[in-house]
């Protein structure tokens, strides 16, 4: 398995309030992890709610439970840490109204397990690069009623609205997937700094590269700030490297 993670604060704020963690080496009961977080909330709050989303969530999962299947590991940490940030929000006017997006994905022999809140995202590039996750945000709400459509001038201005986030009410509900890989498979993680910048037939170019793992996420973050780079930027990007099974 190979994989890089890379944030930048882009071109347009002055503080980055992304925060990634990525580790191919086994942590607790899992054999990796990697994180993207999105914060959001006035002054450092945001900055603060991305950082401690991750790393709390991965000191709940540093502790081993051999008991519990992954998904569920998932879950419960993500409920654990939603609920303390919820009160450390309700505690300190400073942080008042902070919350974080967060995907997580963890990879266990030939399965990817996944996780999210909120609207950074996981693909998934085989045939074509295809979104696992879904967004959590008031225009996907209403795509999925059939009110408005994806390319429309209504859900380009209003798709920065979410409606759920770590750590914004006392209870979060959390997405899951699991999902069995294939040779040459890519999986890609970000938070809407690069999927806002840079349009999906660019982020499959790009990632078709015959370029290292590395250079490759370099180059993601270089097309968003191309594009403007408007937001902060996460990027993950990981190459499984499943074998060929044979009978």
């Amino acid at each position: 398995m190979q994989a890089y993670a890379l944030t930048d604060v882009g071109k347009s704020r002055s503080m980055n309030q992304d925060y990634v963690y990525s580790s191919t080496s086994p942590l607790g009961s899992l054999d990796n992890l990697f994180l993207v977080a999105d914060g959001m909330g006035g002054h450092n709050a945001g900055d603060y709610a991305s950082r401690y989303t991750v790393e709390n969530l991965v000191s709940f999962l540093s502790v081993k439970n051999p008991g519990k299947d992954i998904q569920s590991l998932l879950k419960e940490g993500i409920r654990q840490v939603n609920r303390e940030l919820y009160y450390r929000s309700m505690e300190d006017e400073n942080l008042s109204g902070m919350g974080s997006t967060l995907v997580a994905a963890t990879i266990k022999g030939t399965v990817l397990y996944v996780a999210n809140v909120g609207d950074s995202r996981l693909y998934l590039l085989r045939e074509k690069l295809e979104q696992i996750t879904r967004d959590h945000s008031f225009v996907e709400e209403l795509v999925a009623l059939g009110k408005i459509k994806r390319d429309s001038r209504d859900y380009q201005k209003n798709k920065n609205i979410i409606t759920r986030a770590i750590g914004t009410m006392k209870t979060v509900d959390t997405d899951l997937f699991a999902l069995k890989l294939k040779p040459k498979d890519t999986i890609l993680m970000c938070s809407d700094g690069l999927s806002n910048m840079v349009d999906e037939f660019e982020m499959e170019y790009i990632i078709r590269a015959e370029e290292g793992v590395r250079r490759k996420t370099e180059i993601l973050v270089e097309a968003a700030n191309r594009s403007g780079g408007r937001d902060n930027i996460s990027v993950i990007l990981i190459e499984p490297q499943i074998r060929e099974v044979t009978l």
